[in-house]
């Protein structure tokens, strides 16, 4: 009698082991937090993008359609499904990217362009900057994490203008020198001290 009981038992330990701890729950965000990098430059910006709201970074518009996380007791995962177009020169708008992203695995499914890169880093609930307008339809231009806190004044939420010459993108000119270094008068070599302690020019 106490075989025929164990064994159902031990059937029932057997199924729950092999089924393992349950999935823990996505937290759907309201809130997606990218890095931009212009290629050119080398400038990089963090920025907060809303669900369903599209942000202007560069000649790219970033949309993404979800932003899950975990709960902190959990191991820490991050995706977000995100669709990015590309304006044209011909001011067209073409989609170049349409998938999940992982911000634990930025290259894993990367955006592919000349001169922006777009990738997610985390996913939050609330954000400093503001909430999209509902019957507005205009796209926002990508600002800086720092920017938009009130940071005081941070240049790299300032875009870059490019000037394209048979559809390549030009880098911008660098400063020029100033003309106190250019006018300098060339520099004598050191007097060279022989071995008996006399200097020889």
């Amino acid at each position: 009698m106490t075989i025929k009981f164990l064994l159902p038992l031990a059937a029932l330990g057997l199924t729950t082991a092999l089924a393992g701890p349950a999935a823990a729950e996505k937290i759907a965000n309201k809130v997606a937090v990218f890095t931009g990098l212009d290629k050119i430059t080398g400038k990089t910006i963090d920025f907060d993008v809303y669900v369903d709201e599209t942000v202007r970074f560069g000649t790219l518009r970033v949309t993404p359609k979800v932003c899950y996380s975990r709960p902190t007791t959990e191991a820490a995962e991050t995706d977000g499904f995100v669709e990015v177009e590309e304006i044209t020169l011909d001011n067209e708008i073409k989609r170049i990217f349409s998938g999940w992203m992982f911000a634990a695995s930025p290259g894993l499914n990367a955006v592919e362009h000349p001169v922006y890169d777009v990738w997610l880093i985390g996913c939050r609930m609330d954000s400093d900057v503001p909430p999209p307008v509902a019957s507005n339809g205009e796209v926002r231009v990508a600002v800086s994490n720092q920017t938009a806190a009130g940071a005081g004044n941070v240049d790299d939420g300032a875009p870059v203008v490019l000037t394209f010459v048979d559809g390549i993108p030009i880098p911008p000119d660098k400063p020029s020198m100033p003309s106190m270094m250019m006018d300098e008068a060339p520099v004598e070599a050191p007097a060279v001290e022989g071995t008996d302690g006399q200097v020889l020019d």
